[in-house]
């Protein structure tokens, strides 16, 4: 490092050119760690609103869950045809944020509905709600998924981030700030001895060779 190098002129000059790229690079990490914030802030804002939503599908669904057993028994719903999946699929789109990949996911319906593989021998709209809001659960974990993994990675990149922006701002830069004040109190002291010991080699005003 050249915070390490002898005082020299040259040494000022490269370890003032380091300081600069330093210095930018601290811009750089600065600027990209607001970014992650603000884009943590979004996800999470996101999550948190899904979050919500699945806690106010899961209590529907645990009312219409009684309602179905009292309609049917835990045996007769046990035997009731699950919802179909087949030709169901799992989309997801992938965006880029400053080196951190992104993902929404959703859960996709088939192009053409296929029909249900068993009908229910005793059908009932209690067990038809019932089947419906699990559904809708399954699809919002989905979605849930992909916030879910965005905010590990956004989360693990920004302290990576901070570490690093911190340790070029309370660290690095200040070692170097401290190298070249050293430097040039030493440079200027080399300047003022050199200065001192040409005097008496200059020759008084008026004196004969």
């Amino acid at each position: 490092m050249a915070t390490e190098s002898a005082p020299t002129r040259a040494a000022v000059l490269e370890l003032r050119a380091e300081q600069l790229i330093v210095k930018e690079s601290y811009e750089f990490l600065d600027e990209k760690r607001l970014l992650l914030a603000a884009e943590l802030l979004r996800q999470l804002d996101h999550y948190e609103r899904l979050i919500a939503e699945l806690e106010e599908k899961r209590n529907n669904a645990y009312q219409l869950l009684v309602a179905a057993v009292q309609r049917h028994g835990l045996q007769g719903l046990g035997v009731y045809p699950a919802s179909s999946l087949e030709g169901m699929r799992m989309e997801t789109s992938r965006s880029n944020l400053m080196g951190v990949s992104l993902q929404e996911t959703a859960w996709q319906d088939p192009e053409s509905p296929s029909p249900e593989s068993r009908m229910a021998s005793n059908p009932s709209a209690a067990a038809e709600r019932c089947r419906d809001i699990f559904r809708e659960i399954v699809r919002l974990g989905a979605v849930l998924a992909g916030v879910s993994g965005n905010l590990h990675r956004l989360s693990a990149e920004y302290r990576l981030t901070e570490r690093r922006a911190r340790a070029l701002e309370n660290i690095i830069l200040p070692d170097i700030e401290q190298a070249l004040v050293r430097m040039n109190a030493y440079l200027d002291e080399q300047d003022m001895e050199d200065a001192i010991r040409a005097r008496p080699l200059a020759k008084p005003y008026g004196e004969q060779l």
